[in-house]
């Protein structure tokens, strides 16, 4: 075989038995032990192994799907937003178990209606394609963001919590809205730590460090990321999206700033100091090591003449890294892939992943303990999220399928609904069902089906489509933070800050914060830069 073969060579892997078993033990991991749904997939996962070669060619047209496929995702959001109001006890020990079950209550009457091949096919698509890099990434971020600790006496005031608000918008399109999110809100979340209420800092957090912020850059969202893979311009959203993120950006510090000025005089605190060396989640465990260690200590050098000092600081070298291998992905393209039961698994993915796995392991083993013992860091919130997100990206898969299939498929009036008589998209409504969409489903695959309506040509997309795209890639990115489940690090956030106490808004409570928030901004954002 030439070089050149071998360079652009696919290598196909069928579903041996061993990665069979593996799906069935992954069905017990994500149900945490449940029974039904544990027998469900392994009878799928059996299924695959009897026949490999199917699944590995099976294929599915979107339009030949009815919306009724569209009933477990219904159901996976339903059961986010309903179960934690009705029955918590129940939702906090079985949301993994429950999120199995809808998986398994789509994949059996899948393999029923087009073979355990094509369920089967289905199933490693959402977890190779998609889930696996989603969680890696996520997860290396969790943990080398959660490796950074700034100890020290942080007096919260709605000037410092507005100006950390907006340091973190800037570094969202720098190092992502994962990265930024992460390494900031456990600082904010111990800064307001002896408010009576603070949901309102934690839902501006969302909206700014979480969303809106990542707008700049492929490293700042996943769906522009994608952007850049098909073929935009990494400069590109920089200059197109500068001035609707600012605007954005803008008046929701504006109003936060308001809004928590007027908290803080409401509680009685403004002008009081919120001493948070005081803090038993920050600050206890340091005390004891102090006298052990005595000068020696980290940051006994700084103590004496700083309030503040950052822990863990290899970590910045690791976020580097990350941002790094994300770019790497994007840009090497060796034209080496690994084919397994039809999903093809690009070379520069895989060692992309596998070196994140790396980086966050090398940052549990070089950060201090202290660190992370400041930080009050366990795996809760990324198991959480890990459990919910397997569920909701193997029952989106249909949906995917169906909205991608465009005018002919079961969702045929959102595809006329964005386009005029003349064929030609219309950007108002470009922005708004992006942005719609992308509240309940995942921003990056919904980004990519309105980019291929569009065209799918990202040459001509950036010229004679600007305004389309600027409308599809804002939509994407600023209304991923209309619900919890728009946008990767939402969840994350409100499960760290409820892992603090912090009793945070329900999936429709969240949305009323969003709807009579974020609507009336967008709705300006839509009349000011895409109207036309």
């Amino acid at each position: 075989m030439t070089a050149i073969a071998r360079r652009h060579a696919a290598f196909r892997f069928p579903l041996p038995d061993t990665f069979s078993a593996f799906l069935a033990r992954l069905a017990l991991v994500v149900s945490g032990g449940g029974a039904l749904p544990f027998r469900l997939v392994a009878f799928i996962a059996l299924a695959l192994g009897i026949a490999p070669s199917a699944a590995s060619a099976a294929t599915l047209d979107g339009a030949a799907l009815s919306a009724l496929w569209g009933i477990p995702f219904a159901g996976m959001l339903l059961s986010i937003a309903l179960f934690p109001l009705v029955a918590p006890a129940f939702w906090h020990h079985h949301f993994g178990k429950i999120a199995a079950g809808w998986a398994c209550a789509l994949l059996a009457p899948f393999a029923v209606v087009f073979g355990a091949a094509t369920a089967g096919a289905t199933l490693v698509h959402a977890l190779l394609e998609e889930y696996v890099p989603f969680i890696v990434l996520l997860a290396a971020l969790y943990t080398v963001a959660g490796g950074i600790c700034l100890h020290g006496q942080l007096r919260a005031s709605p000037a410092r919590n507005t100006a950390l608000l907006a340091l973190g918008a800037v570094l969202a399109s720098v190092m992502g809205t994962t990265g930024a999110a992460m390494l900031l809100i456990r600082p904010l979340l111990r800064a307001n730590a002896a408010r009576p209420r603070v949901v309102h800092v934690v839902v501006f957090f969302i909206f700014l460090v979480a969303n809106a912020g990542g707008a700049l850059s492929p490293l700042g969202d996943p769906p522009l990321f994608l952007g850049f893979l098909n073929g935009v311009d990494f400069f590109w959203t920089t200059r197109h999206l500068a001035l609707p993120t600012l605007f954005v950006c803008a008046v929701l510090l504006a109003a936060f700033y308001l809004l928590d000025a007027w908290r803080f005089r409401r509680d009685g605190v403004l002008g009081r100091a919120l001493d948070h060396d005081k803090d038993p989640l920050d600050h206890e465990a340091d005390d004891a090591r102090a006298v052990a260690l005595g000068p020696n200590r980290p940051g006994a050098q700084q103590a004496a003449g700083a309030r503040l000092w950052l822990d863990g600081r290899i970590n910045f070298v690791l976020l580097v890294a990350i941002v790094v291998l994300v770019l790497m992905s994007g840009i090497w393209k060796p034209g080496i892939e690994f084919e397994v039961a039809g999903t093809q698994v690009a070379l520069q993915n895989l060692v992309r992943d596998l070196a994140l796995v790396v980086v966050a392991l090398l940052s549990l083993a070089v950060t201090p303990r202290s660190a992370r013992e400041g930080n009050a860091f366990d795996w809760a919130p990324i198991k959480e999220v890990a459990k919910l997100f397997a569920g909701i990206f193997v029952t989106i898969a249909p949906v995917i399928m169906i909205l991608r299939a465009g005018a002919d498929g079961a969702f045929a009036p959102i595809v006329h609904l964005v386009t005029g008589a003349d064929g030609e998209p219309i950007v108002p409504m470009l922005f708004w069902a992006t942005g719609l969409l992308s509240s309940f489903l995942d921003n990056a695959p919904t980004y990519l089906v309105f980019f291929n309506l569009a065209g799918g040509d990202a040459a001509s997309l950036m010229t004679t489509g600007a305004a389309a795209l600027a409308a599809i890639s804002a939509g994407a990115v600023f209304m991923g933070a209309n619900s919890y489940i728009g946008n990767a690090p939402n969840f994350m956030v409100k499960a760290i800050a409820e892992a603090r106490g912090i009793r945070m808004p329900s999936f429709f409570g969240y949305l009323g914060w969003s709807f009579g928030i974020l609507l009336p901004v967008f709705a300006l954002a839509t009349w000011l830069f895409f109207s036309a």
